[in-house]
Parts: structure tokens; sequence; C-alpha cells
């Protein structure tokens, strides 16, 4: 039995703010690293921002860019697992959507997603594998905002050894920004998290932790949320609102056999 602290990064995310975004990575990393975290997970896209990749061109990024560099760097001095997203250029055509996790200032491996339906399928291309990250602690898995509808990408990540998911997420929300209902936007998020991945932890027999972008970006809002659901599908942690902040958790991980 280990115990692994997480941090889940309840993230504003600005569309094609870099730098600034870089910055509060490097910032909860740094207050992270005070707290004692293993393994931080920021939310899908928080190194671009969810953006339109044909409105934002200069923000698709290549895997072995100046940018992500720039996050995998922070992680030299930081002993923690870090785990961001971005858009990344695919040279046989759509982007990627991606989550790269980063140890002692090296790349550990990336996830794309694999779920791209509705909206997104006219902008990016979904991934082709699961990947499963061995930290010295614990294997932990990775799925991105829409897998959470694909319930075999968690049962596919337990098989091959998973025993946490961290789930990265940018669910925009409906309607105008000028009469938002901050509350209803995050309690549906919440209640989608609650049925689908409380289910799929308790399946599965694993965790599942969730870190999503929140607030207000230049022309679309974000609900927020972090979750952590225990082995038999309870929430053992949640964030009480849509606040920037990081929810903290601790875990006891138990290697399958």
């Amino acid at each position: 039995m280990k115990t692994i602290r997480v941090g889940l990064v309840q993230m504003h995310c600005e569309k094609g703010a870099i730098n600034d975004n870089l910055a509060s990575i490097h910032a909860y990393l740094e207050e992270g690293m005070s707290q004692g975290v293993d393994i931080m997970c920021f939310p899908e896209m928080s190194i671009t921002g969810y953006i339109d990749p044909t409105r934002y061109i200069e923000a698709i990024l290549h895997l072995n860019g100046p940018e992500v560099a720039r996050f995998v760097a922070m992680t030299k001095e930081i002993p923690i697992t870090a785990i961001a997203g971005f858009v990344e250029v695919n040279p046989q055509g759509k982007p990627f959507i991606t989550q790269i996790v980063a140890h002692s200032g090296k790349v550990l491996g990336v996830y794309r997603k694999k779920t791209i339906v509705d909206d997104e399928a006219l902008w990016f291309a979904p991934g082709s594998s699961i990947v499963v990250f061995q930290h010295p602690k614990v294997a932990f898995g990775v799925t991105i905002c829409a897998d959470i509808n694909t319930p075999e990408l968690f049962s596919e990540n337990a098989r091959l050894g998973a025993r946490i998911i961290f789930e990265a997420a940018a669910p925009g929300l409906y309607g105008s920004q000028a009469t938002r209902d901050w509350q209803s936007g995050y309690r549906w998020w919440q209640q989608e998290c609650h049925t689908k991945l409380g289910q799929y932890a308790q399946d599965n027999s694993m965790y599942i932790a969730v870190a999503t972008q929140a607030g207000r970006t230049i022309d679309e809002d974000f609900p927020g949320g972090g979750y952590v659901f225990g082995p038999d599908g309870t929430c053992v942690y949640s964030t009480l609102d849509w606040s920037e902040g990081v929810l903290y958790a601790t875990l006891l991980s138990r290697e399958k056999g």
C-alpha cells in the first residue's frame, strides 16, 4: 500500500495566451511542491487554451517545440510528475488534443484524445492509442474530456495496469456569457462526473481524478470541477465551486495482483 498525493488544478486558461498559461502552470507547480504533491494534473488545453485551430493557428504547438519544452523544463527543478494539455501539430492532418506527462525535465509520454465527436470532429483528429504511465508509486492513465463517454477507455486502462486515471477536461458551457448561470454549469459537469466516472471507478476498482478548466475566456466559459472517485465509486474529494485553485488529495494505492 502506497500513499500518493495529487493536485487537480481548476485553472483559467485564456485562448492563445501561451506565456500567461505557462506562468500560471509554473506557479501552481511551485505551490504543489510545498504541498508534497507527487502528481499534478492540469486541464485539457491548459497550455494553449481551448482554441479553434482555424483561428489560432499560431497556438498549434509542436511536441518538440519551445513552448512545450518550457513546460517540461519546469519539472527539472520541481519534483512533481506534471500532466498538461495543448493542441498539437499533426503532420498527417487535423491537429491532436494532447496531454503531455513530464518528470525530472523529461517527457514520459503523451496521450492524444480518442473521443473526437460532434463539433470537435471539424477541427481535430482522434488519437490512436492508450498509454499507461509509470510513476514510482503508481501506474496511471490519462483521459480527456469527451472520453468520459467512452467507458472502454477506462476498462482498457485498468486492464493495462492503471490504478488511477486523470481526466483532464474543458467542457464549454452553452448559452450567453452575459447571462451565465455558473452554478448550473458547475452542477451539470459535476453530475456528468459523478454519474459516469463514479461508475467507471467502481467497475474497474480504480481511482479517477478530474481537473477542469474554470472561468471566462475571450469567447467561452468553463465550469470548473475537481473530483476524486474511489475504487468503490464514491466521490472522496470535491471542489466546493467553480473558483480557480487546486484540489489536493491523498490516495492509497494497492497494486493489482
